[in-house]
Order: C-alpha cells, then sequence, then structure tokens
C-alpha cells in the first residue's frame, strides 16, 4: 500500500551547478543547433570562463534564440573555472542555463 505513495511518476533530471552555470542532463537535443566556441560562459568581471576542458571530444551548442546545450560524446567531459572546483559530467545531452537574478527593472544574468 505504501509503495504507491512513492512511487515517482517522472524522473528528475541530473543537473550539475558551477557557479551561476546550470548543467542539465536532457534525453534529446533539438535539431538546427549551430556549434560555439567551446565556453559555456565568460565572466564580465573577471574575463574567466566556465569552458570544456581542452582534447574533450564535447560541443557546445546554440539555437536561433540562443538557449546552449553541451553534447558530450567521450564517456566524461569535465567544466573547468578559475574560481570554482571542476566539474565533470557522464556522456550525454545537455542544456545549458546561466542563473538569473530579479532587479526591479529587470531580469538580468547573474555576473560571476
Amino acid at each position: 500500500m505504501f509503495g504507491k505513495l512513492f512511487t515517482r511518476t517522472k524522473k528528475t533530471p541530473q543537473t550539475w551547478r558551477q557557479g551561476d552555470v546550470f548543467i542539465i542532463a536532457t534525453d534529446k537535443l533539438p535539431s538546427g543547433l549551430r556549434a560555439r566556441p567551446p565556453v559555456l560562459a565568460e565572466g564580465e568581471v573577471t574575463g574567466h570562463a566556465h569552458r570544456v576542458k581542452a582534447g574533450t571530444n564535447a560541443q557546445v551548442l546554440a539555437n536561433a534564440g540562443g538557449e546552449m546545450f553541451l553534447d558530450v560524446v567521450d564517456a566524461e567531459a569535465t567544466i573547468l573555472h578559475e574560481e570554482h572546483g571542476p566539474v565533470t559530467v557522464p556522456h550525454g545531452q545537455y542544456l545549458v542555463r546561466i542563473q538569473r537574478e530579479y532587479h526591479p527593472k529587470e531580469i538580468r544574468r547573474v555576473i560571476d
């Protein structure tokens, strides 16, 4: 009886975070994506960047609306940043989101 009360009907996607960057596992990438440099986000203040470790078979992609995705072909990919510890994600496809904050005049990106 209790088993039915706690059965999950929808799988929660795996999520990784590095500073203001969220990497969210997805089952499928949308069509019409174009390749971008291997940088997920650049810091406006420090010039540091959240980037895919060199030599990794992973690609950063974006659609026409600016949504960003990560396609990891290797067994894993490591995301590096000078002020945060490395984050390693396994083979798969991911949606990349940048944290935003509310301001009375606008919703803006968090500056890392």
